[in-house]
């Protein structure tokens, strides 16, 4: 089997699985920001819409998400400039994962952000500092190590929400395992292989998720430790003081 040709197919299925969630993801994180920062808008013309929005999208589906994608994008293409444009299944796969992504990930965002201290935004505008700028270089990195254990839980939905494009005629692993089962009359077999692609890429991404967290520790801990040695040299020069 490993000299056969079904077995490279399935490796290039597994590439395209691969850019499948990895364009999904960016397109998402994007779109959660975006959702995220629009919930919590003082405004309401932009806080309802946004609201409704991600309300639906978590609301409905998966499958019909990306179903509604596929042929409404053509249709609505259609109605704005009345010629038949096809959009690629590949495309409309990554718009409905980034949409069904970001619906979720901008709740775990929004409760990210409100965990970050208002101190911090009072002292990036005490300073003169713009808040869009604050929020980007000061707000949004302290959410992001609060967002993490969520955003890992949410990447790896969406990993296996990769399978629903094949319904739509992407060759993804599970099509091309389908497709190879069929051709080969041996099912467990080629199910059992996308299932430890599956796997072999959701261990990498803890990996990955792993020293990031270790990262963010350790900024944490030289942050920490950066204000215990202020606090103790103010005490020590009050004590000086005192003596004195």
């Amino acid at each position: 089997m490993a000299l056969s040709g079904y077995a490279l197919t399935l490796l290039e299925a597994s590439w395209v699985t691969i850019q499948l969630s990895l364009a999904s993801v960016a397109v998402g994180l994007v779109l959660a920001v975006l959702f995220a920062s629009g919930e919590m808008s003082r405004f309401r013309a932009i806080a309802w819409p946004t609201t409704t929005m991600v309300t639906v999208l978590r609301g409905l589906p998966e499958i019909l998400v990306v179903l509604f994608i596929f042929f409404g994008s053509t249709q609505v293409l259609f109605l704005l400039t009345g010629d038949f444009i096809e959009v690629s299944p590949f495309l409309s796969g990554v718009i409905a994962l980034s949409l069904i992504f970001a619906a979720y990930a901008s709740q775990t965002l929004r409760g990210a952000l409100k965990a970050v201290p208002n101190g911090q935004r009072e002292a990036a505008s005490a300073l003169g500092i713009s808040k869009s700028r604050a929020f980007f270089k000061i707000v949004l990195p302290q959410a992001v190590r609060h967002a993490l254990p969520g955003l890992t839980n949410q990447w790896l939905v969406l990993l296996k929400d990769t399978a629903l494009v094949s319904l739509i005629g992407v060759t993804d692993l599970l099509k091309q395992a389908q497709l190879t089962a069929a051709a080969t009359h041996e099912s467990f077999t080629w199910y059992a292989c996308a299932a430890a692609v599956y796997l072999v890429i959701t261990l990498v991404t803890q990996q990955v998720v792993k020293q990031l967290d270790k990262k963010y520790s350790l900024q944490d801990g030289q942050t920490v430790s950066k204000k215990s040695s202020v606090k103790k040299s103010a005490k020590t020069n009050a004590l000086e003081g005192a003596n004195a």
